[in-house]
């Protein structure tokens, strides 16, 4: 069981933030933005021992406007590894297992069109692909229990109501300034994060610039509340309701079992008369009596931007403030948080003093491909949207409505890699990466909808089940970890990893698994993984130990 965190000692900053507003801090690393991206990078560092600040405007979150509903399995695989995913699911306002399905229909209350099954990665698990399933839950619950896990951190200050307004770089150093309580605050760091979305102040001060392009079609997301209309949906349980209808369109779902809903109305321009809210919920669920009381309403379009640089010297980008993804297929904020743990954890290793500065070097280069991958993806649905599928005859009893719900059904099709995307979120991969040692085996090709699991170096590790019951993401060290085929490498091996380690400093940990658990284990029977779950280098010896070792942790460079 976890401790419950008191809304006052979030306020002051943490249970360890005992210094008052006005006083210049002194940190390893300053975090600029407390949501998903900036949490995750805070916990990431803060269980590596690393000290940070995170420097937040938003005393409370605001959950009447939920926006992102999906953690990705890719998301709960690193709760998993901090340890905090089922306290993550048993917050969770819909169990676990309710429903994987998405379902477009012609009304909440009327005709089915297709189904799509086991969406958003929420059969993982049972399809043997994770140990961790998806999840849908509302993005601000996420943030509670994220600002939880933060302020338990021994070395990091979770600071609510700190607002930055300045950061400057001196040589190595960072000072951010902030207004807190009408009191000015200065954090002094060898480090800066910035997490502070599209309209912060870090992208100006790392001279970076979006790329891209935003949507031209409004969406009108809506919270509302329907007594007893859950009762009443004949449909079966769905995460996802797409409404097609001529009148209005879009998506909608339950936010909890009670009788809170959330919608999204495409194509709804709240300027104009006719974007009531309540008017627009009734056609989505087809009943214009219904009577919901609407809770908070949130007008946006689609943005695909991506910035052109990550880095600045010591300041770094992360989440939104680096990429804007469109919404389609969840992955905006599971992307966000993927950049933490790729940063946290080589910014942990060099404040640990055994990598070097290069390692940063890195940083951009995995990420940068990654987030522009998975906006080409999301993006491609945006042409996809649920208006342009709308007919006169769906919602008709006889033959025309038949053929018109099956020829609808048939080109819904098209939508699949916004529902199933497991090769998007499972099968990215670093191969390129300087400090990925290249196996001479081929790259896998990229599929969005279907992951093929690989070994190779720079793909995430495999998940398998060990027969004693573990997971083998399970058996990994915090740092990096060495598998050792017990059929295949012999102890002797793993000795010369030791070694190396010890006389380079690298964190290492060796773990015998049976060759079964490696992929392509009897020709690879060593396989060493980084900390953020992904394979650096496989091999059949371990002659060049110490040269790897350097290599992984951007130390030296393999020789032409």
């Amino acid at each position: 069981m976890h401790r419950p965190v008191d809304a006052a000692v979030l306020r002051r900053g943490g249970p360890h933030d005992t210094s008052p507003p006005g006083e210049r801090l002194r940190t390893q690393v300053v975090i600029v933005g407390g949501g998903p991206a900036g949490l995750a990078a805070a916990i990431e560092l803060g269980t590596r021992g690393i000290d940070c600040v995170v420097l937040e405007p938003r005393v409370t979150i605001d959950h009447d406007r939920p926006r992102a509903k999906t953690t990705s399995v890719r998301t709960m695989e690193h709760l998993r590894r901090w340890g905090v995913a089922d306290r993550l699911r048993a917050a969770a306002p819909l169990p676990h297992g309710w429903s994987r399905d998405v379902v477009f229909a012609t009304g909440l209350l009327g005709r089915e069109i297709t189904r799509f099954e086991g969406a958003f990665g929420l059969a993982c698990a049972d399809l043997g692909l994770a140990a961790e399933a998806g999840l849908q839950i509302p993005q601000p619950v996420v943030e509670t229990v994220l600002r939880e896990v933060t302020a338990e951190q021994p070395g990091v200050r979770l600071l609510l109501g700190a607002r930055a307004v300045g950061l400057e770089t001196t040589g190595d150093t960072v000072l951010a300034r902030a207004e807190r309580g009408g009191r000015s605050l200065a954090v002094e760091a060898r480090f800066a994060i910035g997490s502070d979305g599209a309209a912060g102040i870090c992208r100006d001060a790392v001279g970076a610039r979006y790329e891209g392009s935003s949507g031209e079609l409004p969406n009108l997301s809506i919270v509302f509340d329907a007594p007893g209309l859950a009762e009443r949906v004949c449909l079966r349980p769905a995460v996802q309701y797409w409404i097609v209808n001529q009148t209005a369109s879009g998506l909608m779902g339950r936010l909890d079992l009670g009788e809170r809903w959330w919608a999204i109305v495409q194509d709804a321009d709240p300027r104009r008369a006719e974007a009531d809210p309540a008017a627009l919920v009734r056609i989505l669920v087809g009943d214009r009596a219904l009577d919901p009381r609407i809770v908070a309403t949130d007008p946006w379009v689609a943005r695909m931007l991506l910035a052109d640089r990550y880095r600045s010297g010591p300041v770094f980008l992360v989440g939104d403030a680096a990429h804007l993804n469109p919404p389609w297929g969840g992955h905006g904020f599971n992307t966000c948080l993927g950049d933490a743990v790729n940063l946290g954890w080589k910014l942990a290793a060099v404040l640990s003093g055994w990598a070097p500065p290069a390692l940063l070097d890195t940083y951009q280069p995995e990420r940068r491909p990654v987030a522009a991958q998975t906006i080409a993806a999301a993006g491609t649905q945006q042409r996809l949207r649920a208006p342009s599928f709308a007919h006169p005859d769906l919602d008709g009893a006889g033959e025309a409505g038949q053929r018109a719900r099956a020829r609808t059904a048939r080109a819904l099709h098209a939508k699949t890699s916004e529902f199933r995307s497991e090769g998007l979120v499972l099968g990215y991969h670093y191969a390129s990466s300087p400090i990925v040692v290249d196996d001479g085996t081929p790259v896998p090709e990229h599929d969005p909808v279907v992951y093929h699991g690989s070994g190779r170096p720079g793909a995430r590790l495999p998940h398998r089940v060990l027969p004693d019951g573990r997971a083998l993401h399970d058996v990994l060290g915090p740092w990096f970890t060495l598998l050792v085929a017990t059929d295949g490498a012999g102890p002797a091996a793993g000795t010369a990893f030791r070694d190396a380690a010890a006389g380079t400093g690298v964190p290492l940990e060796v773990v015998e698994v049976p060759v079964a658990a490696l992929e392509d284990g009897a020709r690879f029977p060593l396989v060493l993984v980084r900390p953020d779950q992904h394979v650096a280098w496989r091999g059949a010896d371990a002659a060049d130990a110490r040269l790897l070792l350097g290599v992984v942790t951007g130390r030296l460079t393999l020789p032409e």
